[in-house]
């Protein structure tokens, strides 16, 4: 249980350290140093930086998968749930300075692939249930292809964090991508939903 908890904590440290400042500036030394533990301890859980990413990037996306499912699931509005998603992201990486996923698919690419295949499937069936689910509500014209359309908007999204290296300037694409995605999928109804949303953004 305490080999748990202290490998836990490592994790959750270098996430912290990962997202901030970035996975190639960090060291093991920096980790031990913030965590005031000694590189041997670190080593005893881990066996180089690279796993130590690895593991660490594989409980984000696991948290990321509990939290956005959790979001699209209890909130009863699609048009809202998309929004609340995107601002779920904009806090994760508020810290950041620059786009993890950029950070990720330069200095550690055989991690970054991983990390984005898991991420291609999951965000596929997110996205075609959101979509479904706005068409059974009315906000989201029916005549559309739910997997067509969340494959449009998942390559916009995947394209901005890949090729957009200031977080605020993806998370401001990344808006943008959401209010196209929703205008080319919506009814009369969903458009009024869409600018009530845009409305409290920009209030």
């Amino acid at each position: 249980m305490k080999k748990a908890m202290m490998k836990s904590k490592i994790i959750n440290k270098s996430r912290e350290l990962f997202l901030r400042l970035g996975f190639k500036s960090i060291t093991m030394d920096d980790i031990a140093a913030e965590m005031s533990c000694s590189k041997k301890t670190l080593y005893k859980f881990f066996d180089n930086k690279e796993i130590l990413v690895e593991e660490t990037i594989e409980e984000v996306q696991n948290e990321i998968h509990y939290n956005i499912s959790k979001i699209l699931t209890e909130n009863v509005n699609a048009i809202a749930g998309n929004f609340e998603v995107t601002a779920y992201f904009e806090d994760m990486f508020k810290s950041s300075e620059t786009s993890p996923i950029h950070q990720l698919k330069k200095h550690y690419p055989d991690i970054y692939r991983k990390a984005h295949d898991r991420q291609v499937n999951e965000c596929k069936v997110w996205f075609v249930n959101n979509i479904q689910k706005g068409i059974d509500q009315g906000y989201f014209r029916s005549d559309i292809d739910p997997d067509t359309y969340a494959n449009f908007y998942y390559l916009l999204i995947f394209q901005i964090n890949e090729n957009t290296v200031n977080v605020r300037d993806a998370a401001a694409l990344e808006l943008k991508a959401l209010e196209y995605h929703i205008r080319a999928l919506a009814t009369p109804k969903g458009i009024i939903e869409l600018e009530l949303q845009l409305a409290q953004i920009h209030n």
